[in-house]
């Protein structure tokens, strides 16, 4: 049998990972600026990381959401702490599509509507709910087309408004800050403006801190940089496990559950919570929220120096950068000469970077030198 051929692949295989460094087969050391999608929240193989996972492993690896979990009970709690909503509901999932999956049928219960609204540039996630509320028609199957998913512009507070007064909206979603799109920081402005939308149209405002959550942008989520801002839903995955699979929904208190309203065989699991404990602990114990504010001012106004990048943009550790040129074959020098890997974007032009949270400053200055040397 083979694999199904979906995946455009750099020719690197990697068997071997600490902090912010990858090796690969050849033995060559490559620098991770991208993360695995911003995945890698608090660097590869972090040592209390791995050994929360082996201590659980020893214990008890998995069961089902039939039975007594405790160590949920304590992600939870420690999450409500360090992310400022100890107030909301928690519901474990495995992914940032199921989490935004769920945060859509959450609101639609609730509202008992069933049309959503969400913007240019969006992604989701690639299941049947999350792939027609993003807007890349090659990954939406005539299967996932529905009438009542409205993709709007960006930062326009009046189309919004004008589809509301229709009716039949559930809700609102839209990113903390765009990923895939090319690090796009949403006005706050309008951020508000859909806060107070939903509440004058009874729709819910479903934040997706997917990829933007987690410390990334110097604040446990994106939103928080919005004075005022706070969300009916927030989803969560990615960085979340540092490589685990897991992902999450943030649930305000006004939300009633209800056995069966939601539900997932693996979600929740031992050992995916004993992953989710372990990244929130060291994100706590090594202050990687203040660091990644810290290294992202810095990585931002270095490369606002550079010449033939027009755009800097994204806060903390979440940066796009726009060039003249087409970033594609920097990105290949980036990898194959200086061995630093770098993300794509929807965008030609543009390259992401984000790297784990505990990146170090040498590291980034290794970046940019060689950024300079193939701008040169």
């Amino acid at each position: 049998m083979k694999l199904f051929d979906v995946y455009p692949l750099i020719n690197v295989t990697p068997v071997k990972a600490q902090g912010a460094k990858i090796w690969d087969d050849q033995g060559n050391e490559y620098l991770d600026l991208y993360g695995g999608h911003a995945v890698i929240s608090i660097g590869h193989s972090h040592p209390h990381f791995n050994q929360r996972i082996k201590d659980q492993l020893d214990k008890i690896a998995f069961y089902s959401n039939s039975v007594q979990i405790p160590i949920q009970k304590l992600l939870a709690s420690k999450l409500g702490e360090l992310s400022g909503y100890s107030d909301y509901h928690l519901f474990l999932c495995n992914s940032g599509a199921e989490a935004n999956e769920n945060a859509l049928k959450i609101a639609s219960f609730a509202t008992q509507k069933s049309g959503f609204i969400s913007f240019n540039g969006a992604f989701h996630g690639r299941t049947s709910g999350a792939v027609a509320l993003t807007d890349n028609p090659k990954i939406i199957a005539p299967s996932n087309h529905r009438t009542d998913t409205f993709i709007l512009p960006w930062n326009n507070t009046e189309a919004v408004e004008k589809q509301l007064k229709v009716g039949n909206i559930a809700g609102i979603i839209i990113e903390g800050i765009q990923g895939v799109n090319g690090i796009h920081v949403p006005e706050a402005t309008f951020l508000l403006d859909l806060q107070s939308l939903c509440q004058k149209y009874g729709a819910k405002l479903i934040l997706d801190e997917v990829q933007s959550g987690y410390g990334r942008t110097g604040k446990f989520f994106a939103h928080q940089w919005v004075d005022g801002l706070k969300p009916d839903i927030i989803t969560i995955a990615k960085g979340m496990g540092n490589g685990y699979p897991i992902g999450g929904v943030l649930i305000h208190p006004d939300f009633n559950a209800s056995y069966g309203l939601l539900g997932t065989t693996f979600g929740g699991n031992h050992l995916a919570c004993a992953a989710g404990l372990a990244v929130l602990e060291v994100i706590e114990s090594e202050n990687l929220i203040s660091n990644s504010h810290t290294l992202g001012n810095y990585l931002i106004k270095e490369l606002e120096q550079i010449g033939c990048i027009t755009s800097v943009r994204g806060k903390g550790l979440m940066i796009g950068i726009d060039f003249e040129k087409e970033a594609g074959p920097i990105r290949s020098e980036l990898i194959s000469k200086y061995k630093i890997f770098t993300g794509s974007s929807a965008g030609k032009h543009t390259i992401r970077l984000l790297p784990p949270l505990n990146i170090e400053i040498n590291q980034l200055s290794s970046f940019l030198d060689s950024l300079k040397k193939i701008l040169a």
